[in-house]
């Protein structure tokens, strides 16, 4: 009952990074974001997610962390609620940045409570292994549940379905779980500030970079503004007493390179649920719930490489899988470069996704792990934290370069696709275009493919990335073989 309750607020808080994705055209022609702008709709949460992961994982060492993850569910149900009645651009973001800081203070004490309830070893290893598809497959259950949603009732419900969910986990929460030692420190609010607002700052770059140009100067001052920031960041890091960043964990080369991996395999699978979701939905002409069903198998192939990759970790060790699921992810998303307005879903969709999938199933479980390996107990907190931080972080940062590189394929895409709409064009529909910036079908399929093709691209060179880190910087020790199999002493 203790797992279950915490996978299902781990399930919660994934869950709405891409149940939103399934309504990302339905929000768009209700509150008048542009195509570029839409990606603040995840960027907004992610971002404050994944900045503030780090405090939440130090607060709940701090304060205890059964009572803040209960809090942090309850303030991630209350900005659903507001999300839930926005009714114009900056509410609906200010209440998704509101779910991420419920998110950041919810998810990283959920994950030290897994290390602090199941027992190290095989136990722990089932538990792990459960928490690791749940956040792997959250994503597509979200796109699956968020075209129910927006098929029966309305986009806002999206929001909506989270506060009786939130209220459940919260109420049973005290009967199930323990509460947690407390350990004395002190917050480093000032980290948590700066590394956010430098994020934010770098990946507004990004986008912007794709609607002006990489020459405007807003775009430049972004860029400078951002990496002043992340150097008071590291600079404030290397000189505070309870830093929410510690450094030294990136001294454990396998930890620095699981870091690493999440950070760039993060971006991926962001980036493939953004854009396939557009072009399912734009291109193929996908209904919400249609959209939703396509990418059901993915949450059950991940399941397979989850629970695959949980059963032989004790005797094969983490590195296989770790290559292993990064080749395969990468196979995937170079697979779907080839997609253009002729694929179907059966013949150019579905295979990619589900060869990626795999890859992503094996490497959750192994990464989690990994990341967790030869921690004290003192700081499971703080290194999950991390963990979080930089799934979401990468997310939101690799999401905002893929959406440059597809600005500037569906830009040179529409220099062709004008004129040869103009040519054969009536009067009314040039008027219309004029009036509207908006193409017709060809020419806007066109466009969108031409673009999400781009960013595939990119996305494979992220997996490609992660493979060679897990070949090149991983070593699995004896010890952390003694410990996946049940044997070792655990960290004081």
């Amino acid at each position: 009952m203790a797992l279950l309750v915490i996978a299902s607020c781990q399930l919660m808080v994934v869950l709405d990074i891409t149940i939103v994705n399934i309504a990302l055209p339905h929000i768009q022609r209700a509150l008048d974001f542009s195509t570029t702008s839409l990606s603040w709709v995840v960027n907004a949460y992610t971002l404050t997610f994944g900045g503030l992961l780090l405090l939440g994982g130090r607060t709940g060492d701090i304060l205890g962390r059964r009572r803040v993850f209960i809090f942090g569910v309850l303030l991630f149900a209350l900005a659903s609620l507001l999300g839930g009645f926005a009714q114009n651009e900056w509410q609906l973001l200010a209440a998704r940045a509101l779910q991420g800081v419920g998110g950041a203070i919810a998810s990283p004490t959920a994950l030290s409570l897994v290390s602090t309830t199941f027992r190290e070893g095989p136990e722990r290893n089932r538990a792990f292994g459960v928490f690791a598809a749940v956040s792997a497959g959250g994503g597509a259950i979200g796109l699956l549940a968020g075209g129910v949603i927006v098929e029966w009732l309305t986009w806002r419900w999206v929001l909506f379905v989270n506060v009786p969910i939130g209220v459940l986990i919260a109420l049973a929460t005290p009967r199930w779980i323990r509460e947690s030692e407390r350990h004395p420190g002190h917050f480093d609010i000032a980290g948590a500030l700066t590394s956010t607002i430098g994020m934010v700052l770098l990946v507004y770059g990004f986008i912007r970079a794709a609607q002006d140009g990489w020459r405007d100067p807003l775009t430049l001052a972004a860029f400078g503004a951002a990496v002043v920031v992340l150097l008071v960041f590291i600079l404030i890091e290397r000189r505070s007493r309870q830093p929410i960043t510690p450094l030294h964990m990136f001294a454990d080369r396998n930890r620095a390179g699981t870091y690493g991996m999440m950070l760039s395999l993060a971006a991926a699978i962001f980036g493939m649920f953004f854009f396939l979701t557009l072009f399912v939905q734009n291109v193929l002409d996908f209904s919400p719930l249609q959209a939703g069903l396509a990418f059901l198998p993915v949450s059950a192939v991940i399941a397979v490489g989850a629970g695959l990759a949980s059963q032989l970790l004790p005797k094969f060790g983490p590195k296989p899988f770790m290559v292993t699921g990064a080749i395969l992810a990468a196979g995937g998303l170079s697979w779907l470069t080839l997609t253009d307005v002729h694929s179907t879903y059966a013949g150019s969709i579905l295979g990619p996704i589900l060869v990626f999938s795999l890859g992503m199933g094996m490497e959750f479980v192994s990464l989690t792990l990994m990341a967790l390996s030869n921690v004290a107990t003192h700081e499971t907190g703080a290194a999950s934290g991390l963990l979080n931080a930089t799934q979401q972080v990468g997310g939101s940062l690799g999401l905002s370069i893929l959406v440059t590189m597809f600005g500037t394929a569906s830009n040179n895409e529409a220099d062709q696709q004008i004129p040869a709409f103009m040519a054969q064009a009536t009067p009314a529909e040039r008027l219309r275009f004029e009036r509207t910036g908006q193409l017709p079908p060809p020419y806007a399929d066109e466009i969108l493919t031409a673009g999400v093709s781009a960013a595939f691209i990119v996305a494979a060179i992220f997996t490609a990335i992660a493979a060679l880190i897990a070949l090149l910087v991983i070593q699995v020790r004896p010890s952390d073989l003694e410990r996946l199999q049940g044997g070792g002493m655990p960290t004081p």
